[in-house]
């Protein structure tokens, strides 16, 4: 079954001239890389490639090669277009008003809808990254150093440095194998996991400051006053929520990042088996077991007593 539809995607690659790769609404690492490693390896088989992300680059992943090709808004029509890491294609945002179709959905989302002409989903796999990475050779695409670097990327990105459980032994061949195509292994860890900027270093300082336990559950809160007073660009949390996961004593971290007066961006992370994205679906969001995520409609307290007491509840009831 997977061989044809491998099949399908590498004709449908090599037919298409003009293609949009996109994926979800506030990029990771593993959409932003996704989206540059099949841009740069379809580019290298001369096509024309438009990359488009709604809310653009994050600053953390603009030491990627040609992250500076990504737009906001895709212009013309497209012979295929193609969407990426992404469950829903509600989460794929403004780029997607002006099309009414998705030709090929390449996914590791258990939620995911089955949205795509052609569907590629793979929830065992540990990132997208890690699914196109096996699956090059099959599509007849390139891996250069940049493609590599960005697919590396990924897979760091969405197994935080191959700690979650679904790293599998075949992950760490296929970073192996993306080390040795000239990926600065070392240089790369320290850019997507370790390096944080003065400003997300003082962020984390206000929302360490009001964390909190309950039992196994540990988490606090980032304002938007938080981001205004350190002068934070973003409106993530930094990675704070897997700084909480470290937490010895603890199974579920998570934290409250308010995006506006009604609205906040929640994000759970579990070390344990308990399955975080059952919560998430709860409140319109989702995820995977051990990472999840939600945007809620309400103030910052608010929603802070509603998903700690449904997280209490689930964490309970399993």
């Amino acid at each position: 079954m997977v061989e044809s539809v491998l099949a399908r995607i590498r004709q449908r690659f090599e037919q298409a001239e003009r293609i949009l790769i996109t994926s979800h609404i506030r990029p990771d690492g593993d959409a932003v890389s996704s989206v540059l490693a099949l841009g740069l390896a379809l580019q290298e088989k001369g096509k024309q490639v438009v990359m488009a992300l709604t809310d653009g680059v994050p600053a953390a992943f603009r030491f990627l090669a040609g992250y500076d090709q990504i737009v906001n808004k895709p212009d013309g029509d497209f012979d295929l277009i193609v969407v990426v890491d992404c469950g829903n294609l509600d989460r794929v945002g403004s780029i997607m008003d002006s099309y009414d179709r998705v030709d090929i959905n390449i996914d590791h989302h258990s939620s995911n809808l089955n949205f795509g002409e052609i569907n590629l989903v793979d929830i065992e796999a540990v990132s997208v990254t890690e699914i196109l990475a096996l699956r090059f050779p099959a599509l007849g695409l390139p891996l250069t150093q940049p493609v590599a670097e960005a697919l590396l990327t990924g897979i760091l990105t969405d197994s935080q440095g191959f700690k979650i459980p679904s790293t599998r032994p075949g992950t760490l061949r296929i970073a192996a194998d993306l080390y040795e195509a000239g990926v600065d292994l070392p240089k790369l860890y320290f850019n997507t996991l370790s390096r944080k900027s003065f400003e997300a270093a003082k962020y984390w300082g206000a929302g360490l400051s009001r964390l909190q336990q309950d039992g196994h559950i540990v988490w606090t809160n980032l304002s938007c006053a938080d981001r205004m007073a350190v002068e934070y660009p973003g409106r993530d949390d930094a990675d704070l929520v897997n700084i909480l996961s470290a937490i010895g004593g603890s199974d579920v971290a998570v934290i409250f990042i308010e995006q506006d007066s009604d609205n906040v961006k929640v994000s759970w992370r579990t070390r344990s088996d308990w399955d975080v994205s059952k919560v998430a679906q709860q409140f319109g969001g989702g995820g995977h077991i051990a990472a999840a995520g939600a945007m809620v409609r309400g103030g910052l307290q608010e929603v802070e007593e509603k998903v700690i007491q449904a997280t209490k509840t689930a964490f309970k009831n399993s």
